[in-house]
């Protein structure tokens, strides 16, 4: 494991990993955020739905 991250702090390939890794982050934060509006949204659409039906 030790030499593994050795390579990657040693070798310039390793920068690519690092900005692929924030890049990774940055879309994880956005779908999350998306994930957690449209699901508050949607709540309270079917609320209003079952709401009528009754």
């Amino acid at each position: 494991m030790s030499s593994f991250l050795y390579q990657l702090w040693a070798n310039d390939e390793g920068q690519d990993i690092a900005e692929y890794a924030v890049m990774l982050a940055v879309i994880l934060v956005l779908v999350v955020g998306t994930i957690r509006l449209i699901g508050s949204n949607s709540n309270s659409v079917f609320s209003q739905a079952a709401s009528s039906i009754q």
